[in-house]
């Protein structure tokens, strides 16, 4: 796959000739750069900069002048660019385009096919993406599935970034929690036999555990009438191997399958939880108090300080979490992105300031962080515990919905924001559906190419000429935006930019192609708009794809 290089949009052709004019005036860079806006009035030109305004009044200067001086440079130095430059209001810098510059742009896309939109800012670097994690005590939730959307998507546009990218799941398969999943099975287990038992305090309720339970017995017979230490270790890993294998199999439903299962139980049986608390102890980051283990990270904004080994000895989630992220350090990863939920912002800040104790480099460990997400239906909003059995699983809703449907609307809203998913827009066949809306876009040119035959070949090397309408070019325009969104929502963690973006791109489509014929044209006309139209299949396929969507030819 071909990368597509940053200056070659026209967003940047424009940033980096009004930088250069305002370089070549004050014999010095910009300090207050603010990025340049693309216009939605033709009338106020393609893109205005607020540059001037910011740096007359950092400098004592009057707005409107300098930025006519730089407009004027701007227009001397572009030459032959198919550029020129005029203000207006207090400073502002409009720039005009001429429709063989924008036609460059999409003769760009074209020669660059799928390898549109990417990047080389990882140089190749290893990237671990770690997301769902959840713990094997239960299936997976539609809770769960914004995470899993959310991490993989980040891991899509992470390689789009020029990473090499791996995706972990991390099973938090020791500890109190999975002794009382273990004893609850066991409950559960008794119960086939007519005995009644106390599920206990702090266990699970859910029905889930009745269909372990059975095959639970089909495997291991009618014995372990008392919960002892042999009951204790059978039903803990049966427990556990039968979730985690329920939970792959629903993300492979969702279309997601991950490089690595890491066991929490490998940290503790390989020495690495202890090692991790002497590392800390020798750079003075941790002290005892009250017969427990404390990290310092009281000084880190957000951070407390916090117990990493209790009284009794067992290690904190904190600690294991530490010994963890030094384990993804060994294995050569330069960069690591943690997907999780908004609840745990304290032990985000703690770990920071372990990693930061122990010398890892700042960017070592980024977290993404999301809200959580309530089901609506006819109106309804209902909320979910895993504890308490109630729930809905992400198989039932995968399996009513699709996974493409599903996909989209976790992905839809920004992360930070909490997502109410409206299962009857959902199921929704219509294209009021934003998903469906998006793909019938890439289905419906998709059949305007079947129908084209040999005119639809060999694009790429087309005569752009006849694109010059308002409406052809803010097409253009809209795709040259694809590259800077993939940026955009990589590094900030926000592939909700994506989504919109696509829906944005398909409601552009419908429109031009409502509002122009393609086929039945001059042949040099229906060439450039089959070319145009072959740009906005490349770009909504490439997004479906980063998004994990199918982009069908037909619907």
């Amino acid at each position: 796959m071909a990368s597509y290089r940053v200056e070659t949009t026209l967003k940047d052709f424009v940033r980096e000739r009004v930088v250069e004019s305002y370089q070549s005036l004050r014999g010095a860079p910009p300090t207050l750069w603010s990025d340049i806006r693309q216009n939605d009035k033709p009338q106020f030109g393609d893109y205005s900069a607020n540059l001037a305004m910011l740096e007359a009044k950092a400098q004592g200067l009057v707005p409107r002048t300098l930025a006519q001086d730089i407009a004027d440079e701007l227009v001397r130095r572009a030459g032959g660019e198919g550029l020129r430059a005029e203000v207006a209001g207090p400073g502002f810098i409009n720039v005009f385009l001429s429709p063989e510059r924008v036609q460059d742009s999409l003769r760009a896309l074209l020669q660059a096919g799928e390898g549109y939109g990417t990047w080389e800012l990882g140089a190749g670097r290893r990237l671990q993406v770690e997301f769902v994690s959840s713990n094997p005590t239960g299936p997976l939730t539609v809770g769960h599935g914004r995470q899993a959307v959310l991490g993989d998507v980040l891991a899509s546009l992470s390689a789009r970034l020029g990473y090499a990218v791996e995706r972990e799941y991390y099973f938090n398969d020791e500890g109190r929690q999975v002794d009382l999943l273990a004893e609850s099975l066991w409950v559960r287990y008794r119960e086939l036999f007519g005995e009644t038992r106390e599920i206990p305090e702090g266990g699970y309720q859910g029905e889930y555990l009745k269909d372990i339970a059975a095959a639970v017995r089909a495997a291991v017979g009618d014995g372990f009438a008392e919960f002892d230490e042999a009951a204790r270790t059978t039903f803990r890993h049966e427990a556990v191997s039968r979730i985690s294998e329920g939970i792959r199999v629903d993300l492979e439903t969702l279309g997601i399958r991950f490089d690595q299962y890491f066991s929490e139980g490998t940290l503790h049986r390989d020495g690495k939880v202890d090692e991790a608390l002497a590392a800390l102890r020798r750079v003075d980051a941790a002290y005892d108090k009250d017969g427990a283990a404390w990290l310092r990270a009281g000084h880190v904004p957000g951070g407390k300080d916090s117990v990493l080994v209790r009284s009794d000895g067992r290690p904190t989630y904190l600690m294991v979490d530490i010994a963890y992220h030094i384990n993804k350090k060994e294995r050569g990863f330069a960069r690591v992105i943690d997907v999780q939920g908004a609840d745990h912002v304290v032990e985000q800040a703690c770990m920071k300031a372990a990693l930061a104790a122990l010398g890892f480099p700042p960017d070592f460990l980024g977290y993404a962080v999301h809200q959580f997400v309530s089901l609506k239906e006819k109106g309804e909003t209902q909320r979910m515990s895993t504890r308490a059995g109630r729930f809905v699983t992400l198989r039932d809703l995968v399996g009513e919905i699709g996974p493409d449907i599903v996909r989209y609307f976790m992905i839809s809203r920004k992360p930070e924001a909490h997502l109410e998913f409206d299962l009857d827009l959902a199921k929704s066949q219509s294209l009021d559906n934003p998903a469906t809306y998006i793909q019938y876009a890439h289905t419906r040119i998709a059949s305007l190419f079947r129908k084209a035959g040999a005119l639809g070949d060999g694009l790429a090397a087309t005569d752009l000429a006849p694109l010059r309408s308002p409406d052809d070019l803010a097409l253009i325009k809209k795709l040259d935006l694809f590259p800077e969104i993939v940026r955009t929502a990589g590094e900030g963690f926000a592939p909700h930019l994506l989504a919109e973006y696509a829906l944005d791109v398909a409601r552009f489509f419908h429109g031009y192609y409502d509002r122009n014929r393609v086929l039945g044209e001059a042949d040099d006309v229906a060439r450039a708009r089959l070319a145009l139209l072959r740009g906005v299949q490349l770009v909504l396929g490439q997004s479906l794809a980063i998004l994990g969507m199918s982009a069908p030819e037909e619907m």
